[in-house]
């Protein structure tokens, strides 16, 4: 059974979230600003908080971003409430604990129900990239890079493709005034996602997590710079950059992650007003670029399948020429955007970059 609600999560008059037992999924993100509390704090006022989930260790420490449960831990909950701000690309990584939450409620026989407290997109409505065809990163829904769905939305069509049995609530991020006029990154989403830039960058920017080259995680500007200390910049050299965007030479010292504590050379990514960047498409022309200037740079472990896309790969490998390799993501982002039609909830849908 699937609902959209239109009303609060205060406003809910269901048992399971009255005198059940409830157990709450969440991030900081949860924070209600018009009652000046979390989420979770609704339910201990009640008397009926059971658990709560959420990241190890405090707020936006580096290496904390995944929230771990045991199935154990879900035996018994009458209902399980879902608060994060999803930030846009598939591979983001609270995302992927609420679905595999979602593939471990659908195999229990006695399963709470869940619910979505959705939040705007903070990447917008913008597709870029294709749906996996290859292998996939585990708990992915078959989705583009930059989805350009909320989580209550992705959550919908996970539900429809696990064939899930259990009750799925979603809550509208219209229905408070937090979800609906509080800005997306006005609470950072993720360690690795602290600004309002940075979920633009994400959906090909996330891809150098899995080479040797860091997308300056550690830093204060995570997927706006990269870089390595094997690069050697020069004023003189014409690095690849679609209109619109500008590549300005930098170093940093990440303080966490690859290359900790070293000084890396590098670029800032430095987006002109009104440009529309699609992250993807430059961050594959800057993994080319890289693949045939240096020999220290290398795809790591978990790279194709967060990439899942073989023609792309070829891309990388030298095989197609960029012309090839976009025009495919042109037709995969069009077959997307049909899919995923079918699973929005709001009035305005998910479009592509001209």
């Amino acid at each position: 059974m699937f609902s959209f609600r239109t009303t609060t999560l205060e406003d809910q008059l269901d048992k399971a979230l009255l005198n059940g037992k409830v157990g709450c999924f969440c991030t900081q993100n949860c924070w209600d600003t018009a009652r000046g509390r979390y989420m979770y704090d609704l339910f201990r006022e009640r008397g009926n908080l059971e658990t709560v989930f959420s990241p190890r260790d405090s707020e936006l420490t580096p290496g904390t971003n995944h929230i771990t449960f045991e199935p154990g831990q879900l035996e018994g909950l009458d209902s399980i409430v879902v608060e994060i701000q999803d930030a846009g690309a598939r591979y983001f990584n609270y995302s992927k604990d609420v679905f595999l939450l979602m593939e471990v409620l659908s195999k229990m026989e006695n399963a709470p129900a869940l619910y979505i407290v959705d939040h705007i997109n903070p990447a917008g409505r913008i597709v870029e990239g294709s749906m996996p065809s290859g292998p996939i990163e585990p708990h992915t829904p078959k989705v583009a890079h930059r989805h350009g769905l909320t989580l209550g939305e992705l959550c919908n069509l996970y539900y429809n493709e696990i064939g899930a049995g259990f009750a799925l609530h979603v809550i509208s991020a219209l229905a408070s005034d937090s979800t609906r006029q509080l800005l997306p990154w006005t609470i950072a989403p993720a360690s690795d996602i602290p600004g309002m830039f940075t979920c633009g960058m994400y959906p090909g920017g996330g891809l150098w997590n899995n080479t040797t080259i860091t997308p300056a995680i550690g830093t204060a500007r995570p997927y706006e710079y990269l870089g390595a200390p094997f690069i050697k910049t020069s004023r003189l050299e014409v690095v690849p950059a679609p209109a619109g965007v500008l590549m300005r030479p930098c170093s940093f010292t990440p303080s966490t992650g690859r290359y900790e504590g070293q000084r890396c050379f590098g670029y800032q990514i430095m987006l002109q007003p009104g440009a529309e960047y699609h992250s993807l498409l430059h961050t594959l022309q800057l993994m080319r670029y890289f693949t045939e200037r240096y020999s220290q740079f290398e795809f790591t472990e978990g790279f194709e399948a967060k990439l899942s896309d073989p023609v792309l790969l070829d891309y990388l490998h030298g095989i197609l020429s960029f012309q090839e390799a976009r025009e495919h993501v042109k037709l995969e982002e069009q077959k997307w955007i049909r899919k995923a039609k079918r699973y929005t909830l709001y009035n305005d849908q998910p479009y592509r970059i001209k």
